[in-house]
């Protein structure tokens, strides 16, 4: 590194804990923007979208989110989004329709994303979502 570079701002995991810290989905995102900031803007753009549904769909349906995760792969390079809440119940991939005002969060993050689903958990569950990354 010359003389005046600054080092690249980068991670390859970012936790964020809802318990300690009620994040709204805007300081979630500005968090997550931070923390990808060398992802292409398609990138992030699509990382940013799958965030703000899952953690949506935990604050509506999940009674409440406890944390939000963002792992980084390099090989084969994806961004999975990770948000753990305390219901039982698993997410349900629903009819996106004209005529409905909601109901499109999971039809969104299945078109974004490469793959998604829930792992159960002793309470709760932990919606996932990976997003593919055109370059590592």
């Amino acid at each position: 590194m010359g003389h005046g570079d600054e080092p690249q701002r980068r991670t390859d995991r970012l936790v964020l804990d809802l318990h300690e810290h009620p994040y709204s989905i805007v300081e979630v995102r500005h968090c997550a923007a931070e923390a990808l900031s060398d992802l292409s803007d398609d990138e992030l753009y699509d990382v940013m979208l799958v965030a703000t549904e899952l953690l949506t769909n935990a604050y509506d349906h999940g009674q409440r989110p406890c944390q939000i995760r963002f792992l980084r792969s390099e090989q084969p390079p994806f961004v999975r989004v990770e948000v753990d809440d305390t219901s039982p119940e698993p997410p349900i991939l629903g009819r996106s329709t004209v005529t409905r005002h909601r109901g499109r969060g999971l039809v969104i993050v299945d078109r974004v994303a490469k793959a998604w689903g829930a792992t159960m958990r002793k309470v709760g569950k932990t919606v996932w979502a990976t997003v593919p990354r055109a370059t590592a």
